[in-house]
């Protein structure tokens, strides 16, 4: 009997990866990466490509130029990305402005929107998202309540019984990095950096979480990282 279909957004950093894992063995899953001209695509290509090689995917790469062009994120322009001290991750103003920096407007809703009109196209019954309650304190299309929300958009706008799955939602850093774990997600693969360094650079909020969740949850952190 065949499995039924999903789609993962799949940027090949340890949410994602984690997320994604979760639910490789129930689904035929197909990897959607998006290139929207941010600092670190061909590290996250590059990853997302292995992952998916690893858990057995099809991989989708989706390019978005308008998206880059309307976009004043330190992701996807020359200026500089923040780093932030490890006394200040739990600082809310600081990581909000932090925030703030790499924001891409509308970013997992013009995502979302892409991936399920890929899976009405495939006929998938999941969207697959690693948003995660960490990053939802600063990022607001990470929160549960914003995945209430998109789902009963698509009650609304699809004919299909689609239903995007935000496994992480609940968790914190060290939930993901235990849950990965558990669930034998290869996240030595994965890559977080925003600068797309060949090494991670260590020193940016996506590296400084991800050190701090290993350490937190006394895992083996298989990442290289320049500092």
């Amino acid at each position: 009997m065949s499995k039924p279909k999903g789609i993962t957004v799949l940027s090949g950093g340890l949410d994602s990866t984690v997320a994604t894992s979760i639910y490789s063995k129930e689904y035929d899953l197909t990897a959607i990466t998006f290139n929207y001209g941010q600092q670190s695509l061909e590290k996250e290509l590059k990853h997302a490509k292995k992952i998916c090689s690893t858990l057995n995917m099809k991989h989708v790469i989706i390019d978005l130029p308008w998206l880059n062009k309307i976009s004043n994120s330190t992701l996807t322009t020359d200026e500089e990305i923040p780093e932030i001290s490890d006394e200040d991750l739990d600082n809310l103003d600081v990581a909000t402005e932090t925030a703030k920096s790499v924001w891409v407007p509308a970013r997992n809703t013009v995502f979302c929107s892409i991936a399920l009109a890929y899976a009405e196209s495939i006929k998938a019954e999941i969207i697959i998202v690693g948003w995660d309650y960490e990053e939802a304190i600063t990022f607001p299309d990470n929160s549960k309540e914003y995945l209430n929300a998109f789902n009963e958009t698509i009650k609304y706008g699809s004919f299909d019984d689609i239903e995007i799955k935000a496994p992480l939602i609940d968790m914190n850093k060290e939930d993901i990095v235990s849950t990965g774990k558990k669930y034998n997600a290869p996240m030595e693969l994965s890559y977080s950096c925003y600068t797309g360094h060949e090494k991670h650079c260590g020193v940016c909020e996506s590296c400084k979480r991800r050190k701090r969740a290993f350490v937190q949850a006394s895992i083996d952190d298989p990442t290289e990282y320049e500092i």
